[in-house]
């Protein structure tokens, strides 16, 4: 009789670990337990740590400073490190220190970001593994190949989430260039949706961007702000990634002009028409909404700019200027507005919950 109950107690309890080990595509199912760790943790958090999950901080050689990033990490106010610009070994060594850091402050675990783009990871993450340049891949295979190799290399360091691929139409743009799989819509969209396969399947989110576009606009947003004059004619990209389970999306800061159903001044990251209706509401986007880097031209001049974004449907502020100070501002702003707080605690919803799916936190 005792070894019936302990058999049982063993087979109740491995059912239960069995129930806590999740995947990627999880996020975008309704589940009870899942809801309730979501909820449990947003009890157990102040509002600075709430709203520091909607911070991304680039770290690196072209990021903060190592103490800077590690202070964000001691105070709670940061739920996410972009490695930017490194070596391998010296972000594996990077990833296991901050870990470290959250863990004797009880944070909950960071994750990590790169801009490992095909074109790019050479540059980005230096002595990774050879790929080819985004443009110059001639199939799909390619891409399934370059995509597993780039994961594992992710992998290796400790990275979760990659914001690629670049499902912009163009090898001309001056912000693009070599970065997207090419000019024909077809193969960019077929080619997207086997890079981001193959990296959610090795549990390694995926990004597509730069809605709503970047291709066909003339000049940079790294510079300053560009617009989409007309038609946004490469909004259609996405609906495919959404319908393949796409988990993030980067907007951009891009303005309309010249399309009476979207004009603006504003960038696309702090236009809601943009971010909530279209993109959440018409095309049914659930998934993480993250904007390009913050301190770019194209939106660093806007005053309040990172509350504006989120305000805007935005989940994730991307490199801020000052994360001491945005996520100040973002509680002082959900203390004065319930609807604003409403919005951020959803925002960090969405997080946690891809956090537990990726299997962050336990």
């Amino acid at each position: 009789m005792k070894y019936f109950i302990l058999s049982l107690f063993v087979l109740s309890n491995s059912f239960v670990q069995a129930q806590d080990k999740y995947t990627l595509q999880d996020f975008f199912i309704y589940n009870p337990a899942i809801e309730a760790k979501v909820n449990d943790l947003i009890n157990g958090m102040s509002d600075s740590e709430i709203a520091g999950q909607l911070i991304v901080a680039a770290a690196g050689r072209l990021g903060k400073s190592d103490a800077h990033i590690e202070k964000l990490v001691r105070e709670k106010k940061v739920g996410g490190i972009l490695l930017l610009n490194g070596e391998i070994e010296g972000f594996k060594k990077m990833v296991q220190k901050l870990d470290s850091i959250s863990s004797a402050v009880g944070g909950l675990k960071l994750s990590y970001s790169a801009d490992a783009e095909p074109s790019l990871i050479k540059y980005k993450i230096k002595n990774s593994t050879p790929v080819k340049k985004a443009v110059d891949h001639t199939s799909r295979a390619e891409v399934n190949e370059t995509a597993k190799i780039i994961s594992k290399d992710l992998q290796y360091i400790g990275i979760t989430q990659n914001y690629a691929p670049v499902i912009d139409i163009s090898t001309s743009n001056a912000a693009i260039g070599n970065r997207s799989f090419g000019d024909n819509q077809d193969s960019v969209i077929t080619w997207s949706k086997e890079f981001v396969k193959v990296s959610q399947d090795m549990n390694i989110v995926a990004t597509a961007k730069h809605f709503p576009g970047h291709g066909q606009v003339v000049g940079d947003t790294h510079h300053k702000l560009v617009y989409i004059d007309g038609d946004m004619t490469e909004v259609k990209n996405y609906q495919p990634m959404i319908d393949d389970g796409v988990l993030s999306i980067m907007v951009a800061h891009i303005a309309i002009k010249n399309n009476p159903d979207y004009n603006s001044d504003l960038p696309a990251t702090l236009n809601k028409k943009l971010v909530t209706d279209l993109l959440q509401k018409e095309m049914g986007f659930k998934g993480i909404i993250i904007t390009d880097a913050m301190g770019m031209g194209g939106v660093k001049s806007i005053d309040n700019s990172c509350i504006k974004a989120l305000e805007a449907g935005v989940d994730i502020l991307l490199m801020p200027v000052d994360e001491f100070a945005e996520v100040d501002a973002i509680v002082k702003k959900m203390n004065e507005d319930p609807k604003f707080k409403q919005t951020v605690i959803k925002s960090a919803r969405k997080v946690l919950k891809l956090k537990i799916c990726q299997g962050l936190i336990k």
